[in-house]
């Protein structure tokens, strides 16, 4: 498999690059503007595998494509908030949020081996998605979920959410009544409907509403953990590289 990256910051695409060695993965090229990106597409086979960031020196990356038949994969290595890329999630493999961590890319890389897409072209509404960049606030999200208990529906308001988790490979909601319920979408899935300023995703297995956490202690490796008002599952912990973006998300 051949990849380049498409990345301004070059520690930032030299550490990439690095991860990808560890995961066999051969990285060719490294561009780091939409101008070069544009010239050397022109110039130069298209890869199976583009690592690409959103935002770079001399504009958004969108304008490649705009320029350029592109005809690869996608995995998008962004800084922007992930709630603003689920305009073009069906258009890539995966999408992974900076700081890179070394697990998620690894997941993503599999995806990629998994699916084996066929190269094709990438078709964006490159409007719609500036607009989401812009204005990622301003969508409407859901106020209630919906969830099946045995022969029953129940329906749960998005405030009465203490956490939304993974575990054994299903959803769950855990409520501010103590109970955990079996949801039918995936974290991923929940994405795109849960309130930035409500729900942050701490880790791949949590979504947290700030309205019902408790206490926050350090932990190791510089890591944070959340005790929230009900919830007696899985300890729920602030990845490393997630800190950061938590503590601004609190504020």
């Amino acid at each position: 498999m051949n990849a380049i990256i498409i990345e301004d910051e070059k520690p930032a695409a030299r550490r990439l690059g690095r991860l990808l060695a560890q995961l066999e993965v051969e990285v060719s090229t490294m561009l780091y503007s939409v101008e070069e990106s544009i010239e050397w597409f022109c110039n130069n086979p298209h890869p199976d595998l583009i690592f690409l960031d959103i935002q770079l020196s001399d504009g958004l990356s969108f304008e490649i494509f705009e320029s350029v038949d592109i005809q690869s994969s996608i995995i998008f290595t962004t800084a922007y908030d992930e709630y603003a890329l689920q305009a073009f999630k069906l258009n890539s493999i995966d999408y992974l949020l900076k700081p890179i961590d070394d697990e998620e890319l690894e997941i993503a890389v599999n995806k990629y081996h998994s699916f084996r897409p066929k190269k094709q072209k990438i078709a964006l509404d490159f409007e719609d998605i500036k607009r989401l960049l812009v204005n990622p606030l301003e969508r409407e999200y859901k106020s209630r979920f919906t969830v099946r208990v045995g022969q029953h529906l129940k329906i749960i308001n998005a405030d009465e959410i203490e956490c939304f988790y993974s575990e054994n490979k299903g959803t769950y909601a855990a409520t501010v009544d103590g109970r955990n319920y079996l949801m039918d979408q995936t974290l991923e899935n929940l994405e795109s409907e849960l309130h930035p300023k409500s729900f942050f995703r701490v880790s791949r297995k949590f979504y947290i509403n700030i309205n019902h956490i408790k206490d926050i202690v350090s932990y190791t490796n510089s890591r944070l953990k959340i005790k929230l008002s009900k919830f007696n599952g899985q300890e729920v912990i602030v990845s490393r590289e997630r800190v950061k973006d938590f503590k601004l998300w609190l504020e």
